[in-house]
């Protein structure tokens, strides 16, 4: 009988708590072993640099198993990315690590952070505040093609607020709270 190949087990890399998923290669582009990446990232340029490690997320029966991948070049067709590793010469081996999800470590997140640049988990929960008073709490943040939003719920209510300088202009994490500036009308009716 034989193995069906979507039940077989792919546990995440055993490389930390603070790792985090950057991409998953979709399929093989070429002959000269690049594969197409689908980002997980909002800042390739960071994270796809020549040199670049990333751990493989694959099921435990493949020969790619436990293997970790360096990153010759990532170049764009059309505005697809398109990855190349130093392990993988041609299409033949392209093929062969097709759906594989690529992770990096704690210490590569550590090294590529930026300015004004927080991921979801740690603004959900954060306390909202106007004025020193809180109005809220961040629930989730919804990421739009023009801009992010912070979903708020105050008093039961979900108010979508712009995730901008202009109207979140402090977001501390040691106190875990976002300060808000809103344009009236915001969080109540105008007068």
């Amino acid at each position: 009988m034989a193995t069906d190949k979507s039940s077989a087990k792919a546990p995440r890399p055993n490389i930390g708590e603070g790792s985090l998923r950057v991409a998953r290669l979709t399929k093989p582009h070429g002959l000269k072993g690049g594969l197409k990446v689908e980002l997980y990232t909002d800042n390739p340029d960071l994270r796809f640099v020549a040199g670049a490690g990333f751990y493989l997320q694959v099921p435990e029966d493949s020969h790619w198993f436990g293997q970790k991948l360096t990153l010759a070049q990532l170049r764009w067709y059309n505005g697809q990315p398109v990855a190349f590793f130093e392990e993988i010469p041609d299409r033949t081996a392209a093929e062969g690590i097709v759906r594989a999800i690529l992770w990096i470590d704690e210490e590569a997140v550590a090294s590529g952070v930026e300015d004004n640049a927080w991921y979801d988990q740690q603004l959900i929960g954060m306390a909202v505040k106007r004025n020193g008073k809180q109005i809220g709490t961040v629930v989730e943040v919804q990421h739009m093609p023009s801009q992010d939003l912070l979903v708020v719920d105050v008093a039961s209510e979900k108010v979508l607020v712009p995730f901008v300088k202009e109207i979140v202009p402090e977001v501390d994490l040691e106190k875990r709270e976002v300060t808000v500036t809103p344009p009236a009308g915001l969080f109540e009716e105008e007068q």
